[in-house]
């Protein structure tokens, strides 16, 4: 088998913001569900040169299979994280006991994707996570019964599709900050989210945040920026590290 040539530097237009961790305490994520494996490959090795770790979104089996022949050569680890369709490339830090805990629920195993996403998001800031699966409110004592347990949590983000109702009843039960994320499943008139979007901003719980559809991401970056927010937490990593 002909060994693989080496992959130029990323395109002009990708310009990478490598400068993020610094400046707000992130690692930029790349979205992959519209890149080829060849671009991403490349700025995974553009990212590997400047030290900093590799997050990349919605990538499915096969791409992450071909991006994977085209990284094989090297040392840096990479893994495609399947449930959460992400890949990652280096080592995962440890969690950091100071920034405290972040619980992420879903309704349904059918959230489990955009949780999934969620909770990698974090970890790879250093935030330690729980996963509570099927705690929706079509069987509301599922989620009665673990009330005590989300009070060690300092941020809940919920992941419900349907009507979206999950984040609105936490919200009116916990003290902590709720981050509410709509999933695109469900019947009908659930249009793809939409549903639980705007059942989700309409929300009579006060203080309940909405992200996106499916955007586990960026509710997992909504969740860090609260955790450093706080007296006696450190804010954006300024070593460049």
């Amino acid at each position: 088998m002909n060994s693989t040539p080496s992959e130029p530097p990323p395109p002009q237009e990708a310009r990478l913001d490598l400068d993020r961790r610094r400046r707000i305490g992130m690692v930029e994520a790349i979205w992959g569900e519209n890149k080829n494996a060849e671009q991403i490959a490349a700025i995974l090795e553009h990212l590997k040169e400047a030290g900093e770790l590799g997050l990349v979104t919605r990538v499915e089996v096969s791409k992450a299979e071909a991006v994977a022949q085209r990284l094989r050569s090297g040392r840096t680890r990479l893994e495609h994280h399947r449930q959460a369709r992400c890949l990652t490339w280096g080592d995962l830090p440890d969690p950091d006991p100071g920034l405290g805990q972040v619980a992420v629920l879903c309704g349904g195993t059918s959230d489990l994707g955009v949780a999934k996403e969620a909770e990698l998001a974090l970890r790879l800031h250093s935030v330690a996570t729980r996963l509570l699966v099927d705690v929706g409110v079509a069987g509301l004592h599922r989620l009665l019964a673990e009330l005590e347990s989300l009070a060690q949590a300092r941020v809940l983000i919920a992941c419900a599709g349907m009507e979206g109702a999950l984040p609105t009843v936490l919200a009116g039960l916990v003290p902590q900050p709720v981050i509410g994320v709509p999933v695109s499943v469900g019947y009908g008139v659930s249009a793809g989210g939409l549903a639980a979007l705007h059942g989700m901003l309409a929300s009579c719980a006060p203080g309940l945040t909405v992200v996106n559809i499916d955007n586990g991401y960026g509710a997992a970056m909504a969740a860090l920026r609260i955790l450093r927010g706080g007296p006696g937490h450190h804010g954006p990593d300024r070593s460049g590290a």
